[in-house]
């Protein structure tokens, strides 16, 4: 099939051609997006990625710098206002019938839409099938196994998450779509096991890693000067419940009475945090006040993109303690620039790491298993730079974004219809 013209959708959060990470909704798939559309254009394609538009400030058409065949489109639809991807639900025939608007006005003629997490996918099968084109898809996330994974009280979490009806319509792009990728093995048994979808156009693509920005310093060369601890384990994600903060928390105890001298680093979070955002940085300075951790923890917030390779290259160990992650790009990224990982066992990054190997798998809801394995790297140096040697491999070899496009072109010819 032809792919000369490709229109990717991510409707939520933040999308901005240089991306503001940590903001509300703002995270893993916005880098996603962008550095697969960009290596598409490798592969001599041009990328539309089309959003919501609810900031007048933003312009419609953004190109992305250094990429003159990738644009940012901006489709407006509801009040200009930022609106959680939990409450999007209603506003997308809006958006569907602005975008099909939009690019007949423009007589932009795509050869396939791929729509990218639940809402998008949602656009995705309104706007494919008013212009005849194929609909494909990434869920990123899973509502189900979120649901399944976060527990608490159930009238809360769907009153906070909405999940009858992002699983619902989860089912609905499943079956509709002419195919769909997932990010790992462990998502694919859960949209078996959770959905009872057993429909064959499914293919495992795990998220690239930008090598050009993440590897080992080169001979010679040094890092700027980041302000962090001389010795420090570092965790970088968004600040949300899922990502394990308070389980990485208790587990620091005990490597900070085994190792006096190390400090764990917290990075992440929106350059502008929002209410909910600040509500949870309170609960973890209490948390760490009341583990009496003051002088030993330093949060960040928000890290700029040019110290991320920095804050990874300078760190001992690498820690991804999260209780749900579909995937878990922070860790390779941190893998790509040579830094030992300790990540979750209960996310898709275990079908990339080889436990003992490349990096280390442990349960983080057991605090004595995660402390064991962060302490194991520190004192064992030796070990710890032959695993970062060999992630380093890994994540070169095989998860560069040039080769996930390639796997993308081959997935649109294999599924579109004949």
């Amino acid at each position: 099939m032809k792919t000369d013209r490709i229109c990717m959708l991510s409707t939520h959060g933040y999308f901005d051609p240089v991306p503001q990470l940590g903001q509300t909704d703002t995270g893993g798939q916005v880098v996603y997006v962008l550095q697969l559309a960009k290596a598409l254009t490798e592969h001599g394609c041009r990328v539309d990625i089309y959003t919501r538009w609810f900031d007048r400030s933003r312009p419609q058409i953004d190109p992305v710098p250094e990429s003159p065949d990738v644009r940012v489109v901006r489709v407006p639809a509801g009040p200009w206002e930022f609106v959680p991807k939990e409450r999007i639900y209603g506003l997308l025939p809006e958006l569907a019938s602005n975008m099909i608007e939009l690019i007949g006005e423009g007589e932009l003629g795509y050869d396939l839409f791929h729509g990218h997490y639940v809402d998008a996918g949602i656009v995705t099968l309104r706007v494919a099938e008013e212009l005849g084109a194929p609909a494909f898809f990434t869920a990123h996330s899973l509502g189900a196994w979120k649901r399944e994974r976060m527990g608490g009280d159930p009238r809360e979490m769907e009153r906070q998450f909405n999940f009858e009806k992002r699983i619902c319509e989860e089912k609905r792009i499943f079956e509709n779509v002419a195919a769909q990728t997932l990010t790992t093995e462990v998502q694919l048994k859960k949209v078996r096991e959770l959905y009872g979808f057993r429909g064959e156009n499914v293919e495992v693509i795990e998220p690239g890693t930008d090598v050009h920005t993440y590897h080992p310093l080169p001979a010679g060369e040094s890092d700027p000067d980041t302000d962090l601890p001389e010795r420090y384990v570092l965790c970088l994600s968004r600040i949300d419940t899922n990502k394990g903060h308070d389980l990485l928390l208790r587990a620091f105890v005990h490597v900070a009475r085994k190792d006096p001298d190390v400090h764990l680093v917290i990075g992440g979070g929106s350059p502008r945090p929002r209410e909910r955002e600040l509500k949870l940085m309170q609960r973890m300075k209490g948390m760490i006040r009341e583990l009496d951790l003051t002088d030993r923890v330093a949060l960040t917030g928000y890290v700029p993109d040019e110290l991320m390779a920095p804050y990874y290259r300078g760190a001992e160990v690498f820690v991804l303690p999260s209780r749900f992650e579909p995937f878990g790009m922070t860790a390779t990224e941190a893998m790509a620039c040579g830094t030992p990982v300790v990540a979750s066992r209960l996310g898709g990054i275990r079908n990339v790491i080889e436990s003992g190997a490349n990096g280390l798998l442990v349960d983080p809801t057991d605090e004595r298993e995660l402390s064991g394995a962060v302490l194991d790297l520190l004192s064992d140096r030796e070990r710890a730079r032959e695993m970062g040697r060999r992630a380093v491999r890994t994540v070169r070899d095989h998860l560069s974004w040039e080769a996930i496009a390639g796997r993308h072109l081959r997935f649109y010819e294999k599924f579109a219809p004949k």
